[in-house]
């Protein structure tokens, strides 16, 4: 599925081509809409995207019962229109076509026009997205959907120009064909729209008893990945190439399991070929949405907070699993792209940074020659434009024309090392030269028209970035991003719950939108690792509180969850989207979360709906294990062996902060910490009763290492934990 993408199949031709046939040159007066340089029904939204459209002649209403209600009484279809603000093609056809007279008297005259932001409502581009899935084959954004007036879709698809051209339907030409099918046989329509929605709710099931997911499974998915890597240019399959850390993160965790170095050598190539790429933003650090070629080098230029965490987390374990330090060095960089451009001033993140400025995507980015050796000099000019590969012809082509203009994607092609070794200098010297001369084009970047930043707050994405910053912190030592970590979860706490139940969307001092699954599994899981960083009782019990909630909201009768809880919007159907996608699904992130609740609190409960929600996904595991990778490794934590390293001692003392800071940095995915303080024990041993009894040794900090709640004697030696970490837990007797 492509975010913002044109690169989509074409539509089911039979359908289009039908609706086609019944085209008449029909002229239409705009009824209904805006007045010239007045909002429309979007002007009073909180979404950056909506807000976007709301000076379009076309007269928009947001998703709700007031658009619904008055397609029902006026018996009008529904156009409906789902993006996001940062998305290069929502932009282009809102150019187009939502700002051009002739397509907005088309659709207020015919349609009631909704616009829907898909970040803020992913339960109805989930189930618009799969519409659109059934039709062609394929998705992505801007997502355009025909649906009769009480909400059956019956015909999708993702950008269209204004008029047909090169094999694609033109709008003005859908527009006036399904009002004109609709006017000549609405049964006909409806009917399409009955047919598509019983496909939506069926799920095709195995004939027979599915099989249980265990470590063959696990060992299939890598091998799946293994047949698609590109073992030239690193990542998987040809372009365009997204980076899916949670994939590279599954395959460390293999690796760590097995030792197969071909595995390792994967995750390692791929994590230097996207950190050298285009993909990578050289100046201001920070990834961009992916590859647009199979080599890393043009990227689509928009900038996710999603992929900030996925990537640092990425970087962060292939640190902990190597010890290079290149990849903490990412982390860092990555941390700090954050915290100067995606965060509020009270703390949360803000959602992304767009692709365009000035109308074209990737212009904020993009340099001559001549201006490198104009703000450097010409010998620090020279020497970065060598190492950046910026060349007089250009690298960068801007849609629409034919050739590079001469500017260029800064990347490199080959690891600084080889580059000291060519230029005769220390690697130490050459970095400082290199980061002198980054910091003075960034500071001259800054004074260029910035892309759009969307600065909505949303819980569940807030919830990945805080997991990254506290294991960040934990690893790096950076009591910084723990502090970052610990800012935005104060933050969601306080202002995005109703006094019952997490909201999903903050923005310009608003929360609103009912949480979905992924807001609840996400913040939990973001609050584990705070607790992990920072042993305050209170993160795992807001934790367990979270997840607590999720189960009674989103649960199924199978044990497996919904994305949308049992008391939010009835939809067409509701949804349920397992795979991991661009992040990890609410389903992958809702296993992991509950199994290590279970090994935190040794709560027979929380293994028991671990269990059930496993066994609720065990059909699409075994149907392509690839294709979901962190659920694989949260079904790690119930099929492999697992410890639990229990610290008991004074949380501000050295003795307790050397064994806390050993098992951080020690890549151990199977290990769960609990800190027991030495004064105040009551907290924690009443959310993990497992511990009573665990106590300083001597007057020192000791570490107590455990399997299945049965511990080893208890170390104070920091060399002794890591020596116990890094041998595999041995299989327990009896499973």
């Amino acid at each position: 599925m492509m975010e913002g993408s044109l690169l989509v199949p074409s539509l089911p031709i039979a359908l289009w081509a039908g609706l086609a046939l019944l085209s008449l040159p029909t002229r239409v007066a705009a009824r209904g809409g805006p007045a010239p340089g007045h909002g429309n029904r979007l002007s009073h939204e909180k979404s950056p995207y909506l807000l976007q459209h709301a000076h379009n002649p076309v007269d928009w209403y947001p998703w709700g019962e007031e658009a619904l209600e008055r397609a029902r009484r006026e018996n009008k279809l529904i156009f409906l229109s789902i993006g996001y603000s940062t998305c290069h093609w929502c932009h282009v056809m809102e150019k187009e076509s939502f700002e051009d007279s002739e397509v907005a008297a088309l659709i207020n005259a015919s349609y009631v026009a909704i616009k829907v932001d898909r970040e803020e409502r992913p339960d109805l581009d989930q189930v618009y997205m799969r519409v659109c899935q059934i039709l062609t084959g394929s998705g992505g954004w801007p997502l355009n959907v025909f649906l009769t007036p009480d909400r059956l879709p019956f015909f999708a698809g993702t950008y269209f120009p204004k008029e047909s051209r090169y094999g694609r339907p033109g709008l003005t030409t859908l527009l006036r064909n399904a009002q004109e099918l609709w006017q000549a046989d609405p049964g006909k329509i409806t009917a399409q729209g009955s047919r598509l929605v019983a496909d939506l709710g069926r799920r095709d099931h195995s004939a027979g008893a599915i099989p249980a997911v265990d470590a063959a499974v696990l060992a299939t998915a890598a091998r799946q990945l293994a047949g698609r890597f590109d073992p030239e240019r690193g990542g998987f399959g040809a372009a365009p190439k997204f980076p899916s850390p949670h994939q590279l993160t599954y395959l460390l965790e293999h690796h760590h399991r097995v030792g197969d170095p071909h595995v390792l050598a994967m995750v390692e190539q791929t994590l230097a070929a996207m950190r050298r790429g285009g993909i990578y933003d050289q100046l201001g650090f920070g990834f961009h949405r992916y590859s647009t070629d199979a080599k890393w080098l043009v990227p689509h230029f928009e900038k996710m907070l999603y992929d900030q965490a996925g990537l640092a987390t990425a970087y962060l374990e292939a640190y902990q699993a190597t010890g290079k330090t290149a990849y903490a060095q990412t982390v860092r960089e990555i941390f700090a792209y954050v915290a100067r451009d995606l965060t509020d001033p009270d703390g949360g993140f803000y959602t992304a940074e767009d692709a365009d400025s000035e109308g074209v995507e990737g212009r904020f980015y993009v340099w001559t020659r001549g201006e490198i050796l104009a703000a450097l000099g010409p010998q620090a000019g020279a020497e970065f434009a060598r190492v950046f590969e910026v060349r007089e012809e250009g690298n960068f082509t801007e849609p629409g024309h034919p050739s590079p203009d001469g500017r260029n994607i800064l990347h490199r092609e080959r690891d600084l090392e080889h580059w000291a070794t060519d230029l005769e200098v220390p690697i130490g010297q050459l970095e400082e030269r290199l980061e002198a001369s980054r910091r003075t084009l960034l500071a001259l970047r800054g004074k260029r028209p910035r892309p759009h930043r969307d600065d909505k707050i949303l819980a569940g994405w807030n919830g990945l970035m805080i997991s990254a910053l506290a294991r960040g912190g934990a690893v790096l030592g950076a009591a910084e991003a723990t502090r970052a970590a610990g800012r935005a979860a104060n933050f969601v706490l306080t202002h995005m719950f109703d006094g019952s139940r997490l909201l999903r969307r903050y923005r310009d001092g608003e929360a609103g939108i009912p949480g979905f699954a992924e807001d609840y599994a996400f913040l939990a899981r973001g609050l584990l690792d705070l607790y992990q960083a920072t042993a305050a009782p209170e993160h795992l019990r807001q934790a367990l509180d979270l997840a607590g909630q999720l189960f009674e909201r989103f649960a199924g009768a199978d044990g497996g969850l919904y994305d949308t809880p049992a008391d939010g919007e009835e939809l067409v159907f509701r949804p349920r989207d397992v795979g991991d996608g661009a992040h990890p699904s609410a389903h992958s992130v809702a296993l992991e979360v509950t199994a290590r609740l279970a090994l935190l609190t040794g709560d027979l409960a929380w293994r028991e709906r671990a269990d059930r929600l496993l066994s609720a996904y065990a059909e699409e595991l075994h149907s392509y294990p690839a294709a979901l990778t962190h659920l694989l490794r949260a079904a790690a934590l119930l099929i492999h062996p697992t410890r639990e390293v229990v610290v008991s001692g004074d949380p501000a003392a050295a003795d307790t902060l050397a064994l806390l800071a050993a098992v951080a940095k020690t890549y151990a995915p199977e290990t769960s910490t609990v800190l027991v303080p030495a004064q105040g024990r009551a907290a924690i041993e009443a959310l993990a009763p497992f511990v009573v009894g665990m106590k300083p040794v001597g007057g020192r900090a000791a570490a107590y290492t455990c399997q299945n709640f049965t511990c080893q004697e208890p170390t104070t030696d920091p060399a002794t934990l890591v020596e116990r970490l890094q041998r595999p837990p041995p299989a327990p007797a009896v499973r």
